[in-house]
């Protein structure tokens, strides 16, 4: 999903994208309904939580929103391991955003680890 220059807030509109094109092919039914409009929530969240942290004011305002956006993440992935439990989706697209949520919370995780380090 990820290639060339490292810019995480591209990486979390690729992954946004993405997202919404997995859901657009879930079954129209009330598991496909919910759990792609929960996936859609939780990966904007995750985004737009990303974009606030970027303008945060404060150490504890970054730290907050960094969290929330981490969670939601958590999130994201975990809807997305239920649907491959059920085999919802396309499997080659599902594989692809597990690997982008799991990469995305490590980094998300690394970057409030390293924000709790350096803040005094």
């Amino acid at each position: 999903m990820h290639k060339g220059k490292f810019d995480l807030e591209e990486r979390f509109v690729d992954f946004g994208a993405a997202v919404v094109f997995f859901c657009q092919d879930l079954p129209n039914d009330m598991p496909g309904q919910y759990y792609g409009n929960q996936l859609l929530r939780s990966d904007g969240s995750a985004a737009l939580n990303f974009g606030e942290m970027q303008g945060a004011q404060t150490n504890r305002d970054f730290k907050n929103k960094a969290s929330i956006s981490l969670k939601e993440l958590k999130e994201s992935r975990l809807n997305l391991k239920i649907l491959a439990k059920v085999s919802y989706g396309k499997k080659d697209k599902r594989l692809v955003l597990l690997n982008e949520a799991e990469q995305l919370i490590r980094i998300m995780a690394t970057i409030i680890k390293n924000k709790n380090y350096f803040s005094f």
